[in-house]
């Protein structure tokens, strides 16, 4: 949530940018004439306030019956107009609150101007494209065809959009999970296990309500939320704490399952598992001093990169336009692996420097060395996201032959295979 004393002060830099993130400005507008009218609310309740006050200590001291009895029914009024006007306080403040909630953090300086993704910036490309002396295959026929991925049955079970690894495709996946949290350990990482159900008042603070809403999950009994990514409980562990600046930065990851009613458009990524409504994944988070963030920014960066590396599978980095940037997101990298077989390149990680937009939301300061509180900075990366990650090796080590070859650092996991077989 944006500072509201920056949109008082400087309500052109927040029109300009949402112009850039391609949105409409007017909501500024609103937000200043709802702050105008809450602030001139409070002033005349004050002022009855006091008139009630001053009147009171009057009407103790009247003498008079008549003259005492006239105060008291007059006060009766002014207090009638008090618990009016202290019900319009709390409506206005409510929906200032809900209107400043819907407008998203402003893009970094640099951050390249687009209107959509397709005017995304390439940074850099680390590795050679695989070259193969075959046609490589697409997941979805590999994976069948090597027996470890099915996804009839999976619609059987559930509906579209979802899918069953078998035997050692999900070993490899649990494989990948479980080697990236010993990575991300290794990265100065701590690990946490997560709730994968969390309160609406968690997914605020997160910056996912209310403008996502119709995009998770919910058990309405409850008032439960299934998680769309672990970056939301991991938001929520220090909400309305305030927390020792000395033992910042803070570091963790956490795997969850991720659910996520993904809208596909007609004749997009409607085959295969790029894109589903429950995937897997390895999350980066960390807490930090708003000096140190773009020391942390960078190295999740490069953390999230290096997962790539010692996978053996080239990448790229791409940092996002204003068009294309997430509505939490100050600045943001996406990296994306080469799939052969699809002949694409797939985003598996979304590192994204938030600033304190998350922190205002949940209310998580930390206190300075000068005693002061401060709202801290958050920062968010996938390192790395399934199941696209392992599309990427499935595709990337197939064989001719069709069987595709266990990437080195995953064999620890992998009970002695190492090779997976054609079915």
């Amino acid at each position: 949530m944006l500072d509201i004393n920056l949109l008082r002060e400087n309500p052109a830099f927040i029109r300009e940018s949402l112009q850039l993130r391609q949105m409409d400005p007017s909501v500024v507008d609103e937000v200043i004439a709802l702050d105008q009218q809450r602030r001139a609310m409070l002033t005349e309740v004050e002022t009855l306030k006091a008139t009630r006050n001053a009147e009171s200590k009057a009407i103790s001291k009247s003498k008079d019956a008549a003259e005492r009895n006239a105060k008291i029914e007059a006060m009766r009024l002014v207090g009638d107009q008090i618990a009016e006007l202290d019900a319009k306080v709390n409506q206005c403040e409510e929906d200032l609150k809900n209107t400043l909630a819907g407008i998203p953090n402003t893009p970094a300086p640099g951050t390249p101007v687009g209107k959509d993704d397709t005017e995304n910036v390439v940074i850099r490309m680390v590795g050679e494209l695989p070259q193969f002396d075959f046609t490589p295959l697409p997941h979805w026929d590999l994976g069948p065809q090597a027996g470890i991925l099915d996804f009839e049955r999976g619609v059987k079970v559930t509906g579209s959009r979802f899918y069953i690894l078998n035997n050692t495709g999900a070993r490899l996946q649990r494989a990948l999970i479980a080697w990236a949290l010993d990575l991300h350990i290794r990265q100065g990482y701590e690990e946490r296990y997560l709730p994968f159900m969390v309160k609406g008042h968690t997914l605020f603070s997160a910056g996912q309500l209310p403008k996502f809403a119709d995009g998770l999950y919910r058990d309405h009994l409850e008032d439960l939320w299934m998680v769309p990514t672990a970056e939301v409980p991991l938001t929520g562990m220090y909400m309305d704490e305030i927390l020792n600046g000395e033992d910042l930065p803070l570091r963790y990851t956490a795997y969850t399952p991720c659910f996520r009613r993904e809208k596909v458009g007609a004749g997009r990524d409607v085959r295969g598992i790029k894109r589903g409504y429950q995937f897997d994944k390895v999350e980066m988070y960390i807490f930090c001093k708003p000096e140190d963030s773009q020391r942390e920014f960078d190295k999740m960066v490069a953390d999230a990169e290096e997962t790539c590396s010692l996978l053996g599978l080239p990448h790229r980095v791409k940092n996002l336009c204003t068009g294309d940037l997430g509505f939490n997101a100050h600045t943001t990298n996406d990296l994306e692996l080469w799939a052969p077989g699809c002949g694409e390149w797939l985003e598996v990680s979304s590192v994204s420097w938030v600033g304190d937009f998350q922190a205002r939301r949940a209310n998580i300061r930390y206190r300075a060395e000068n005693g002061k509180t401060r709202y801290l900075h958050t920062l968010n990366g996938s390192g790395l996201g399934m199941p696209r990650t392992l599309i990427a090796v499935l595709e990337n080590y197939q064989q001719a032959d069709g069987s595709i070859v266990v990437p080195e650092v995953l064999k620890p996991w992998m009970g002695g295979i190492e090779r997976i077989e054609p079915a």
